[in-house]
């Protein structure tokens, strides 16, 4: 499955660069509108790309807040509210998990406490959950400090544009920022040298083949770092 080409920009948000040992912020525009809504053995990990993304290591300062624009969430989302932090139900893949924080920017920075984080992405073939399927789909609430935890699986590659995991924070029932998250290119070709993503052959340039992401996507792709047999990267949303 593929996603519509066309995008929807809808507001403005504040997106915080944030740094842990050896992971990075990231965020980036999505692509497409939203046609679908609904009701409210894992491979060994190649060895991490060098010279790419923009890593904070501990004991660094934090960047300056980055303003992006917000795009829409594609045709796949699906309003399902299936709280869990593993969202992969067992399927293969090279395993990848994301820590989050979401602060409120003009707050100072206030961490947000129960906010809704909903995470979704394609499987190793390109494919999204669909109907009653919900592979790759989850949805967290912030504690305290702000912040959730994913556990999922680096995602596949789909004919046209660069692969990606889409996000979306719910604050509150009248607001949202969604926005998505690339990988950077050396990784995702090596990844795609495994099993069960080596089912199919991979695009030799998985990013740069989208003109979007050549246009914006340096800025923000995430640097990952090795955890156990996959990958894990930390970053903070900051909304307003």
């Amino acid at each position: 499955m593929t996603e519509n080409g066309n995008s929807r920009t809808s507001r403005r948000t504040l997106l915080l660069a944030a740094g842990s040992a050896g992971a990075a912020a990231f965020a980036a525009a999505c692509s497409g509108p939203a046609t679908t809504r609904g009701a409210a053995g894992l491979p060994q990990a190649p060895a991490p790309p060098t010279g790419t993304g923009t890593a904070t290591g501990a004991g660094s300062s934090a960047p300056a807040c980055v303003l992006t624009t917000e795009s829409g969430e594609g045709p796949y989302y699906l309003d399902l509210d299936r709280v869990r932090s593993d969202i992969t139900e067992g399927m293969a893949g090279v395993p990848f998990r994301l820590d989050l924080t979401v602060v409120r920017v003009p707050a100072g920075c206030r961490p947000v406490a129960g906010a809704a984080v909903d995470v979704w992405h394609a499987d190793p073939s390109g494919t999204y959950s669909t109907g009653k399927d919900t592979f790759f789909r989850g949805t967290q609430l912030t504690d305290a400090a702000g912040r959730c935890t994913f556990r999922t699986i680096v995602p596949g590659w789909y004919r046209g544009l660069a692969p990606h995991i889409h996000f979306k924070v719910r604050p509150d029932r009248h607001t949202e920022t969604t926005s998505q998250f690339f990988f950077p290119e050396e990784l995702l070709v090596r990844v795609y040298e495994l099993q069960p993503y080596a089912r199919r052959r991979a695009p030799a340039h998985p990013n740069t083949r989208d003109s979007r992401y050549r246009d914006s996507g340096a800025a923000t792709t995430l640097t990952p770092s090795p955890d156990a047999s996959g990958y894990r990267a930390a970053y903070t949303v900051g909304i307003t």
